[in-house]
């Protein structure tokens, strides 16, 4: 198993392009359709976070967009996990620290590449906007150069930490978020009410 990074990068790009053409549907199969449902999620998170700081649309409007934020994010966890567990179970990395562990888990670093390509395409669409002066258009092609390529060095640094997860030369656990807030047994605003 290698997860061959150039395809999920291209992966990112063709279902931000196809959902903001239709329906959240995924075509992927196996591990890329965990990577898509992760992106799917920070997809919603995107757009609801854009909704959540209007001003002018009143509270209720905030509210529903709040409360997707915490759905949404918290699936978007879940589907960290979900990778990382598959990712483990595919290259059975050493546990016994005999060799060094990364802070970072390949799921955690996949949800940072599609965070990634969320910026980069909505930056893309500032470069490209005819409403705004050339000031903008250029200081937003400035920020593009940066985003592209920190996104290229994070894949370069997953392919690299695959790798050696596979050359038994670096390690990884499944880290696990525990969201406490969307818990009603573990939040205390939500079981002292």
């Amino acid at each position: 198993m290698m997860i061959s990074i150039a395809e999920l990068l291209k992966l990112h790009f063709h279902y931000i392009r196809q959902w903001y053409e239709g329906a959240l549907e995924i075509n992927d199969t196996d591990f890329l359709a965990l990577v898509a449902e992760n992106h799917r999620f920070n997809f919603q998170l995107w757009l609801e976070e854009d909704k959540a700081r209007r001003d002018d649309k009143g509270f209720e409007f905030v509210y529903h967009a709040k409360r997707n934020i915490d759905r949404f994010n918290q699936q978007r966890n879940n589907f960290m996990e979900k990778m990382d567990q598959w990712v483990f179970a595919e290259l059975k990395p050493i546990q016994d620290g005999s060799v060094p562990f990364n802070s970072e888990s390949p799921g955690m670093m996949i949800d940072r590449l599609s965070i990634l390509a969320l910026k980069e395409y909505h930056m893309g669409l500032q470069v490209e906007r005819k409403d705004v002066d050339e000031a903008h258009r250029e200081t937003c092609a400035k920020k593009l150069a940066v985003l592209q390529q920190q996104r290229q060095d994070l894949g370069q640094r997953l392919e690299e930490l695959l790798h050696q997860i596979k050359n038994r030369t670096r390690s990884f656990k499944v880290y696990y978020q525990f969201k406490m807030y969307n818990d009603p047994s573990l939040n205390p605003q939500l079981y002292k009410k």
